[in-house]
């Protein structure tokens, strides 16, 4: 069973036991999450296309962690004034293992 789903303004392809980093879902380490955004739902068999969602579809999933992404470098730069800052960012991040398709 294959779905797409859509959080945090992505869309992730998952299937059941695929462990995912979305963007941070308030949530404690361990508890399950639910996604209710369901945009496609298929197997080998059929495929179900939500306009937008999915009627009654959901993901679970478990929480596995919270932590912070890699560090991203970007530079601000100001022509011809002898201004350039280099600045670095780490996205708080949530893993998650999908559990159940339904």
């Amino acid at each position: 069973m294959l779905a797409i789903i859509r959080t945090g303004g992505k869309q992730y392809k998952v299937k059941e036991g695929d462990k995912i980093k979305v963007e941070k879902i308030e949530e404690e380490e361990g508890k399950k999450v639910t996604f209710s955004d369901v945009l496609l739902v298929g197997d080998e068999k059929a495929v179900k296309v939500g306009a937008p969602q999915v009627k009654g579809a959901k993901v679970e999933g478990k929480v596995l962690a919270q932590k912070k992404d890699k560090k991203v470098w970007g530079i601000k730069h100001k022509a011809k004034k002898r201004y350039k800052v280099k600045f670095g960012h780490r996205q708080q991040v949530t893993e998650v293992e999908i559990t159940k398709i339904a």
